[in-house]
């Protein structure tokens, strides 16, 4: 069976890792990953590719436009978006931390404290869960500047090497969890296409043999 299939894509570094985990598991024979489009049909496979920005990718397998997407699972957990988690593929991997100067403590106490992240459900889900009371301020980039102006008493964000925290003589307090790319599917496409969505997820379980 070779029924078209739509599949979402991460733009940036997450999405070099995938096109790469794709090749591996057999699935793209036949496609030009240095093209700029953000629209690409691979005529062997049948698939269609979105080239999309990682924070979106969820919404349009939830809307039904993509069958099936690739997405950190941090994006998951913030969104909490209606589709399907299917398998956690070994790529993208990385901690969401809490960083700040070496000198904060972070012991739960009755002061408030003050949180920068772009991750502002998962940061107040942990946060409650350790009884300290918090205010988060949300931004979307440059989060580690926020301690060093005094915008913030800490950040919680994704960290992979940890080479920009150590730039800004910031570091790792606590772990929040571990997250890496996740592939997920329209709950309405998934059960009309079932036998080819089983067919590329057989083909990834490989992959990570």
């Amino acid at each position: 069976m070779n029924e078209p299939l739509t599949i979402a894509l991460p733009t940036g570094r997450l999405g070099q890792q995938t096109i790469t985990f794709l090749q591996k598991a057999k699935i793209i024979s036949s496609l030009d990953t240095n093209s700029r489009k953000l629209k690409i049909v691979d005529q062997e496979q049948n698939i269609t590719y979105l080239f999309i920005k990682p924070t979106d990718i969820a919404t349009y397998v939830e809307k039904g436009v993509a069958d099936l997407g690739i997405v950190g699972k941090d994006t998951l957990l913030e969104q909490n978006k209606q589709v399907y988690e299917l398998l956690p593929l070994g790529i993208g991997q990385c901690i969401i931390a809490i960083a700040g100067f070496k000198n904060t403590i972070l012991k739960p106490s009755k002061e408030t404290l003050i949180v920068a992240s772009k991750y502002p459900n998962i940061t107040k889900t942990y946060f409650k869960s350790i009884n300290q009371p918090i205010q988060t301020i949300y931004l979307n980039g440059s989060v580690e500047l926020a301690p060093l102006m005094g915008l913030s008493d800490v950040i919680v964000d994704i960290v992979e090497t940890g080479s920009t925290l150590k730039a800004n003589n910031l570091a790792v307090l606590e772990t929040v969890m571990t997250v890496e790319a996740t592939l997920i599917a329209s709950k309405t496409n998934y059960q009309f296409k079932y036998e080819r969505i089983i067919q590329l997820l057989s083909k990834m379980k490989e992959a990570l043999l």
